[in-house]
């Protein structure tokens, strides 16, 4: 930690986030140490097929009370401790769960959009998908919400969760709602697998990338394109990269400092060092 205090020490730094900030809040991620092999939809799949769309709601269904109650960790108050004293120009994340907003961060790019909004494919409208939830069990009232699917794990008897709220459970003949002002398709507000990040969201995220004397990955493998691209930049501009992550990343070979730590004890020793 000391190097990593060091390295970071009179710099302004810019957190590129993934999974792995959120695991301690019990959001499981999809490449950790500990991550149990998962296929998640595509988006050309959710667009093109009714079936897999109605599956993937029924999952999200079960999932999005999990999502809801999640609480931001040690790691994501440290980040906007970090933003508050001026050290942190920002936070770019990967992750779609809210917790960074949720901690207090102000300054962040959630590069892959957020499960709490749902957009309509025809309309474009964005809504709540709290609001959605309570449509969906209204229309869903008789379907039973809590098979799983044969070979997956339960938590406490519970259908388990993927990182984007995504459940693991079995069943069909679940009734999909259509968007309330033009009848048509509901998506989460999310970039899913095979999607593209929106234009303007990238932009907001090099802009904040800009700011950068140190660019912090924190819990990301960098396996997706599009945190691995910022690591890039950096090496190509001589910015230095420092990694907290369990486990090795994409990105190890570029970085100046690459440190295996739990986040929700690196971060917050690092706020305290770097505000005192």
């Amino acid at each position: 930690m000391d190097q990593l205090v060091d390295l970071a020490r009179g710099r302004k730094i810019v957190a590129l986030t993934g999974a792995g900030c959120s695991t301690e809040s019990g959001i499981p991620d999809y490449r950790g140490p500990t991550a149990r092999p998962r296929t998640p939809i595509q988006h050309r799949e959710f667009v093109d097929k009714p079936a897999s769309r109605a599956r993937y709601w029924a999952r999200s269904t079960v999932g999005w009370p999990r999502i809801v109650q999640a609480k931001p960790n040690p790691a994501h108050h440290a980040l906007a401790q970090l933003e508050a004293a001026g050290v942190l120009a920002g936070v770019i994340t990967q992750n779609v769960d809210g917790l960074h907003h949720a901690a207090g961060s102000s300054n962040v790019v959630e590069l892959h959009g957020a499960l709490a909004r749902v957009r309509c494919l025809a309309c474009h409208a964005i809504t709540s998908r709290e609001a959605l939830h309570q449509r969906l069990l209204a229309a869903n009232a008789g379907w039973r919400f809590v098979d799983v699917a044969p070979g997956d794990a339960e938590m406490d008897g519970e259908p388990e969760v993927a990182p984007d709220g995504d459940a693991e459970i079995a069943g069909d003949g679940f009734r999909v709602v259509a968007c309330e002002a033009c009848d048509g398709v509901l998506m989460p507000d999310v970039v899913f697998f095979g999607g593209s990040v929106p234009r303007g969201t990238l932009d907001a995220a090099w802009a904040l990338f800009d700011r950068a004397e140190l660019l912090l990955v924190a819990g990301s493998s960098l396996a997706v394109f599009s945190g691995y691209r910022f690591v890039r930049r950096a090496a190509e501009r001589g910015v230095p990269v420092a990694i907290v992550n369990h486990g090795p990343t994409r990105g190890d070979d570029l970085a100046a400092l690459r440190i295996d730590a739990r986040l929700g004890e690196a971060l917050p020793a690092l706020a305290v060092s770097l505000r005192r």
